[in-house]
């Protein structure tokens, strides 16, 4: 089966993009997400200690039509098994950005872990964008059942 609403993205390959790496890539014909790798230069890595961030580039720029964004995603298989996750997950790749795409890793277990050249960092999500009118309200807002009630507030369940 084939999907028709494909949306084209120009992708660049700048100076330090591995040429043996595949662009990012679907790995089943159901996945939302497409896998981008770390561009690190061969037989490069990264060492990512506990509690440490970085910055993994990925040797790719793009351009997003206008209306759609790219999203940032952890990859679940990663995460589960070095505690490595993107940290501002989602990330949003706005349509006007042309620079490098780099995935933000941090560490979140007990131990060194440690990215090399090639890894499957995190998958990117292409999604509509839809701009809201934000407009000063000149009164109150409308009620509903929660109210103003916050995080945790509509119980445990």
């Amino acid at each position: 089966m084939t999907n028709d609403k494909r949306i084209t993205v120009l992708v660049k390959k700048l100076s330090h993009y591995d040429e043996s790496f595949p662009l990012p890539s679907y790995e089943s014909t159901g996945a939302a997400g497409a896998d981008v790798r770390a561009s690190l230069g061969l037989g490069e890595s990264l060492l990512i200690k506990p509690g440490e961030r970085v910055l993994v580039p990925t040797g790719l720029s793009m351009e997003i039509p206008f209306g759609y964004e790219v999203q940032v995603r952890p990859r679940s298989g990663l995460s589960f098994k070095t505690g490595l996750m993107v940290l501002n997950s989602p990330g949003t790749i706005d349509s006007d950005y042309r620079g490098e795409v780099k995935i933000i890793l941090g560490n979140l277990s007990n131990k060194d872990e440690v990215i090399n050249h090639g890894d499957r960092v995190a998958q990117l999500v292409l999604a509509p964008v839809t701009q809201a009118h934000y407009v000063e309200s000149q009164g109150e807002l409308s009620s509903t059942e929660r109210g103003s009630g916050g995080f945790g507030s509509t119980g445990k369940n």
